[in-house]
């Protein structure tokens, strides 16, 4: 019988002050939405993601992290700022909200592009739009009624968040997706280090530099 796949992302990891001002930002945007218009997104299972995979055989790993390592080698550590509130696709049609990431420094832009076009050689598709970095609160619930949804759109217009925090990018991680019914629990398998290529495989990061400022 064959192994499960894995599912399977590459994202940067937050840090617990971040995830906590997260918390604090949704608690607020819920306290001004029409109730039970959200599914709200755990603070701890927040990441910014810069690669999907998707279902994966476990034995295509070793090829994922090795083109991890080598997307993550030619880019220096960086800094994002956390800030802004956005809608995807439009606060009209709303189905995702998000903080969101102004000043997207061009190591983290290479980095993604980097993994991309690794990913795509082995078998993944590229990447047909921008990217957008974002970290997501929470998605909209799709059973409501018109009016429902016109109360959440007017709502949605008056949201506004301040600067959150910031994010150290020293790595990108590898994690594995487990689907369960109170929600998915996220495991990390590898890690690569920025600037160095020498990733590590299991929870605890090596050979860390300070972020650039």
């Amino acid at each position: 019988m064959p192994a499960k796949p894995l599912r399977l992302f590459i994202a940067v990891e937050l840090d617990p002050e971040l995830r906590r001002a997260l918390g604090q930002a949704q608690a607020e945007v819920q306290a001004a939405l029409p109730p039970r218009a959200v599914r709200w997104t755990r603070p701890d299972g927040i990441h910014l993601t810069l690669k999907f995979l998707g279902d994966t055989p476990e034995e295509q790993t070793p090829a994922i992290v090795a083109g991890m390592q080598m997307a993550a080698a030619g880019f220096d550590p960086c800094e994002l700022r956390v800030a802004g509130f956005g809608v995807f696709p439009n606060p009209r049609q709303p189905r995702v909200l998000w903080v969101g990431m102004p000043d997207l420094p061009r190591a983290l832009l290479g980095v993604q592009r980097a993994l991309d076009l690794h990913m795509s050689r082995l078998g993944y598709a590229r990447e047909t739009r921008p990217f957008s970095p974002h970290l997501t609160l929470g998605r909209v619930n799709d059973r409501g009624s018109a009016a429902e949804r016109q109360a959440l759109s007017a709502a949605l217009g008056r949201v506004q968040v301040g600067e959150l925090g910031r994010v150290a990018v020293e790595e990108i991680v590898l994690f594995q997706s487990d689907l369960r019914p109170d929600g998915a629990v996220y495991t990390a398998l590898a890690r690569a280090p920025l600037g160095s290529g020498r990733g590590t495989v299991g929870d605890r990061p090596q050979h860390r530099r300070r972020p650039q400022r």
